[in-house]
């Protein structure tokens, strides 16, 4: 076989398993840990450190500082972080990603094969959904062990070529060149932790040595920014601040280092002399001591850091213009667990617009002002919007492969968005009843208009729970919530009874009765819906 064979089929070849197994690696640990990262996304506004926490465990968990950054300018875009907490997260982030580098520096090559026929074991023989994720982790791992096999057996035809020994020499008397050709591959490959990968193959077969490795690091942490930065195009200012700031704190990173190339060189050497490290951890080593180097030598300035963004993109630093907030397609593509979060929150909103709509309707019921017509109107009309736009997000959503319980949330979400949509119905009927009302200058009783307020009450609260029982999960919450529709089915039919005996006892008119029972029947209704929110969560 000749050298551009072995090139083509070993290295590329490799290449192409490692980063598929980088990926497969990564959705096996978000099914896994799919809580502990939604617990990590949703601590991001804690504090600095705990900012910079939460991007390291959320790297790990996708295994990939790139997508972490660009989730991280979907939430800056939504109005869900500010851009000093989006700094944080994304120094994290650089920490994070350096973790498969030391992984990969465990001398486990031999064993990858084996590993992934553990994991194969554990995906096609197991039904438990936990144990065949924790399968999709190990296949994973095998994969990346047995890809970087290929690699450095690919890279062996490439080590004797005149081109490539000039090309290392000139990085190790030109560290500006080797800056350049890491961000050069990690823009090609799309991945950092390909291109450390290949790195530490490059130094461990003596390829390259440490003076010109060092500044490939550097720039394959520069490279990484580029798809942040793609990813911010068409999205609010704050969001592409966050993108500029990962730019911005790699680029001050990486002219900082430079500057103490000498010096940082001996670190490390003294650092892999001194733990008796490998060639793989030594170049991990000298990952990890940069990116976490330079974390420690911002974060102090994280308050200057970010005015100084401010005023490299100018502007306002509004919310988002889009009306839905969370429901960003980047989510989507980066983490489908984090995408059916983003969902639900844009469905807990969608139930409080549902309740202010009720409470529009029931003040329009009482005063009889038309504004507040109008904006229950607007809010029916809002409701309808999200219904369509939530509904086709979870529809992608849902081309992913998901984990039961994902399905399951899946699933809970679209019955919730279609109650919703029908209580927004059932409060615009009301609306146009009481128009009804007005209009033919129809009156209700003092007592009846008393019973509608108390079975309005009690319908706006049962809907609120309900919206509480979706957010938090509650099991009591729920079976308040069914009390409550019990109570309210019958309040309807106490109240419908006692309607009819005003109406033979000539208190109120036939128009007025059928203004109050058609009132009264679409609270029931709601409350019926409110009902069919939460009864998934007892069913579980």
């Amino acid at each position: 076989m000749s050298n551009w064979e072995f090139i083509i089929f070993e290295f590329i070849g490799g290449l192409g398993l490692f980063l598929f197994s980088i990926r497969y690696l990564g959705d096996g640990l978000q099914r896994a840990y799919g809580k502990q990262l939604q617990l990590a996304m949703h601590r991001f506004t804690v504090h600095p450190l705990i900012g910079v926490l939460s991007g390291l465990i959320v790297t790990v968990l996708i295994q990939s500082s790139t997508a972490t950054s660009i989730l991280v300018v979907g939430l800056v875009n939504a109005g869900y972080l500010s851009l000093r907490q989006a700094v944080s997260v994304i120094m994290g982030a650089n920490i994070g990603t350096t973790l498969t580098a030391f992984f990969i520096g465990i001398n486990l090559i031999q064993f990858g094969l084996p590993i992934m026929a553990l994991g194969a074991f554990l995906i096609y023989f197991f039904v438990n959904q936990r144990t065949q994720q924790i399968g999709k982790v190990l296949f994973g791992a095998g994969g990346i062990f047995y890809g970087l096999t290929l690699i450095g057996e690919g890279l062996h035809p490439i080590l004797d070529m005149e081109a490539f020994q000039s090309l290392a020499a000139s990085m190790h008397s030109n560290p500006i060149a080797g800056v350049a050709i890491g961000t050069f591959t990690t823009i090609v490959v799309q991945s950092s932790g390909a291109t450390v990968a290949i790195l530490q193959e490059l130094y461990a077969q003596s390829g390259i040595d440490l003076t010109g490795a060092v500044p490939v690091l550097l720039g394959d942490n520069l490279g990484t920014t580029l798809t942040a930065l793609l990813a911010a195009i068409g999205t609010t200012v704050q969001a592409k601040r966050a993108a500029l700031s990962h730019v911005m704190f790699n680029a001050i990173g990486a002219v900082a280092f430079l500057l103490i190339l000498p010096l940082f060189v001996d670190i490390v050497v003294w650092i892999q002399h001194t733990f008796e490290l490998n060639d793989k951890l030594t170049i991990a080593s000298a990952h990890g001591v940069y990116n976490v180097a330079n974390t420690l030598m911002l974060l102090p300035f994280l308050g200057p850091f970010v005015w100084i963004i401010t005023k490299m993109i100018p502007g306002d630093e509004e919310k988002s213009m889009a009306l839905t907030n969370h429901l960003d397609p980047l989510f989507i593509q980066q983490s489908p667990v984090l995408a059916l979060e983003q969902a639900k929150l844009e469905v807990l909103h969608m139930g409080r617009l549902a309740v202010d709509g009720l409470e529009q309707a029931s003040t329009y019921a009482n005063n009889h002002e038309r504004q507040f017509a109008d904006l229950a109107m607007q809010l029916e009309k809002e409701v309808n919007r999200k219904d369509r736009e939530i509904t086709d997000y979870l529809s992608k959503i849902s081309i992913n492969t998901l984990s039961e319980e994902e399905s399951a949330m899946h699933a809970a979400l679209l019955d919730a968005i279609r109650d919703i949509e029908r209580i927004g119905d059932h409060f615009e009927n009301i609306v146009e009843f009481i128009d009804f009302q007005i209009s033919s200058n129809i009156k209700l009783t003092k007592e009846a208009q008393q019973e509608l307020n108390s079975m309005f009450d009690l319908t706006i609260m049962t809907v609120k729970q309900a919206i509480e029982t979706l957010d938090k999960q509650d099991r009591e919450t729920a079976l308040a919530v069914l009390q409550k529709e019990d109570k309210i089915d019958k309040m309807e039919r106490t109240y419908r009874k006692s309607h009819l005996i005003r109406m033979n006892e000539g208190k109120c008119t036939g128009s007025a009765g059928i203004v109050f029972v058609d009132v009264i029947s679409n609270l029931e209704r709601v409350g019926d819906h409110a009902k069919n929110i939460v009864q998934l969560i007892l069913e579980e």
